[in-house]
């Protein structure tokens, strides 16, 4: 075909030379949007306040676009982050054991400067002073396969102390606390950092019973699906965070006080606890 007798056709040529498979090429080599999973610790209300300005962030400085997709419950997201739903999740340390063996996320960061335990609470004003009062009464606890809050704080019932308990699950760590504070259940599974964000009338009704074994604490993971040169940009960005006085307000709100890296071997000793017989 002779395109200089038909300079229309050379015109498309030269400005559309791959037809369609360009268009296709750049949706596959670049995506626009990453979507961020978080287990629900709080309410979603306060999930969106903490995470939302902190990805706004991260949008600014890795030139990425992140998308917060929130489900109500624990067990919701746990479920979308086996399913390989997010592309980045915030999720527990036994998550990321599953997480890992399911779909292959990896560990970006996570707190470096401290650990993570389980708590169990109990009314400031209950009779009840040692665990092993505990026996056969209800405890509250936020989901089944929450680590801090019930898987370590269940196996340290019954290997430490030798007792029983009815578990209630109440979809978050704030109704466990209320549920406590209610007199609804007797006790009630946590975590330090979500006891230290209740409002005030709900903190100070509660008392501190026990403190389980220390673990290291929810990392920020990614899929593999996730090019490596995106994931360095994120890691590095977060990171980076940790070093000025805006990212470090932003971290601390999740709270994060010590951003670092995070590897698979910190999540390795989970694996020889026998966590596995309360999964649900």
């Amino acid at each position: 075909m002779n395109l200089t007798a038909r300079p229309w056709l050379l015109i498309w040529f030269l400005l559309f030379p791959l037809g369609g498979n360009a268009v296709h090429s750049e949706s596959i080599d670049h995506q626009s949007v990453y979507t961020v999973g978080i287990i629900p610790q709080l309410d979603a209300h306060r999930t969106k306040q903490i995470w939302r300005p902190l990805l706004d962030e991260l949008e600014n400085r890795t030139g990425l676009q992140f998308t917060l997709r929130g489900s109500t419950t624990i067990p919701e997201v746990e479920h979308e982050i086996m399913a390989g739903d997010f592309d980045f999740a915030y999720m527990n340390p036994y998550h990321m054991l599953m997480a890992n063996k399911a779909q292959g996320y990896l560990p970006l960061v996570r707190d470096t400067g401290k650990r993570l335990q389980g708590i169990v609470v109990v009314s400031k004003h209950s009779e009840i002073q040692s665990v092993k009062q505990l026996a056969n009464n209800t405890v509250a606890f936020p989901a089944p396969n929450a680590l801090g809050a019930t898987l370590l704080t269940r196996s340290e019932l019954m290997d430490r102390f030798r007792i029983g308990v009815n578990p209630l699950f109440v979809k978050s760590h704030s109704s466990v606390y209320l549920n406590v504070v209610l007199g609804e259940v007797a006790a009630g599974g946590g975590v330090l950092k979500t006891l230290n964000q209740q409002d005030a009338a709900v903190k100070n009704a509660l008392r501190i019973l026990y403190h389980t074994r220390q673990v290291a604490p929810h990392p920020i993971a990614a899929h593999p699906r996730v090019p490596q040169a995106v994931r360095q940009k994120v890691r590095s960005a977060l990171l980076a965070m940790g070093q000025d006085d805006i990212g470090r307000e932003l971290l601390l709100s999740i709270p994060i006080e010590q951003i670092g890296i995070a590897t698979m071997a910190d999540y390795q000793p989970l694996a020889e606890m026998g966590l596995e017989r309360f999964l649900m």
